[in-house]
């Protein structure tokens, strides 16, 4: 049986080190923790369908900004969900098949659905976002909350 390759190992064409002898002790008659296990290793194998975009992200002192390459990965198929304290990025890259599988020497490119969430160091505001993509590097800038800045009301007389 053939084990399917990490993200990991897809992206740097890498060996998987743990031993494919290993196997798993299942008691035979307990019923409950085979559903258990199969409902398990199902969440694992979708999990194991999206890819991990990498990112950098830093800070200035007004925003914060996330660096990620989607090169091949048209702009309007490109997600990306804010919230006060997080940004997620999702997508897909489609693979073209040009070739069969057999007639491969090497496969390091990642082709599919990828995803990344980021948790940010500070709140920003979730409505003020602005997202570029310029030569497959997507840029999303958010602006900070400015926790200190005040407002003077002026109160209106009915």
């Amino acid at each position: 049986m053939s084990k399917k390759k990490s993200f990991f190992e897809r992206l740097t064409g890498g060996i998987s080190l743990a031993d494919d002898n290993e196997s798993t002790i299942v008691t035979a008659n307990d019923e409950e923790k085979n559903q258990t296990e199969d409902e398990t290793n199902n969440w694992i194998k979708e999990e194991a369908e999206v890819g991990e975009l990498a990112v950098d992200v830093y800070q200035t002192g007004s925003e914060i900004v996330i660096k990620t390459m989607v090169a091949g990965v048209k702009v309007d198929e490109i997600d990306i969900i804010t919230t006060r304290e997080t940004v997620t990025i999702k997508g897909k890259r489609e693979a073209v098949h040009e070739a069969r599988d057999e007639d491969y020497f090497l496969r390091e490119l990642y082709w599919g659905a990828f995803a990344r969430t980021v948790v940010l160091p500070a709140e920003v505001e979730a409505d003020e976002v602005d997202a570029t993509e310029k030569n497959g590097l997507l840029t999303i800038r958010l602006a900070k909350i400015d926790k200190k800045k005040s407002q003077k009301i002026k109160v209106k007389s009915l």
